[in-house]
């Protein structure tokens, strides 16, 4: 096999982003994997924005989906609201989400969680939801849970509706609560 480039040169190797034969001067990176020289500018496969305005060494608004072409790993939002398909900040949003308040698939919020699970110290929203206050199909809730299934100290759910949890719900959702516990 011989170099895209240069076809006299036998080929040391692929290019993973392109799948072209490269020579020893065509390659830019051999560590974790080959990349040739004109994949290599390229900072990733799929979208990013980085806001100008930082807090610290974050950037307030960080937007990055996508895959780094050299590590074939999943790109990370990092910053104070980060949005993306893994987003780490103050306010995330994404399908796998960690920050104070956060919103996704999976979503770990330490003051606040929706999502598809949603585990959290504070509030948390989702067809699983885990926190002190829970809401959700499954809620399992450290003070307070409302689900269809819940677990916790004060619950409601479609059989027990405790007084607690009565009161706490329905100062937030009295006309949501079950008939049962109105």
């Amino acid at each position: 096999m011989h170099c895209f480039a240069h076809p006299g040169t036998e080929a040391v190797g692929v290019c993973i982003v392109c799948g072209k034969a490269l020579c020893r001067d065509c390659v830019a990176s051999d560590a974790p994997r080959l990349v040739c020289k004109g994949c290599s500018g390229q900072p990733l496969f799929g979208f990013e924005y980085r806001s100008e305005v930082s807090l610290g060494s974050l950037p307030f608004i960080h937007v990055c989906t996508g895959v780094d072409p050299v590590t074939r790993r999943p790109k990370v939002a990092r910053g104070v609201i980060a949005i993306g398909n893994i987003a780490v900040g103050v306010v995330a949003l994404g399908g796998l989400s960690l920050g104070f308040f956060s919103l996704g698939g999976l979503a770990i919020g330490i003051l606040g969680a929706i999502g598809g699970a949603a585990l959290g110290f504070g509030v948390s929203f989702g067809g699983l939801a885990v926190g002190s206050v829970a809401v959700g199909g499954a809620a399992i809730g450290y003070s307070y849970a409302l689900g269809g299934a819940a677990i916790g100290p004060s619950i409601i759910d479609g059989r027990h509706c405790d007084e607690a949890a009565r009161a706490f719900f329905a100062q937030y959702v009295s006309g949501m609560l079950p008939p049962h516990c109105r």
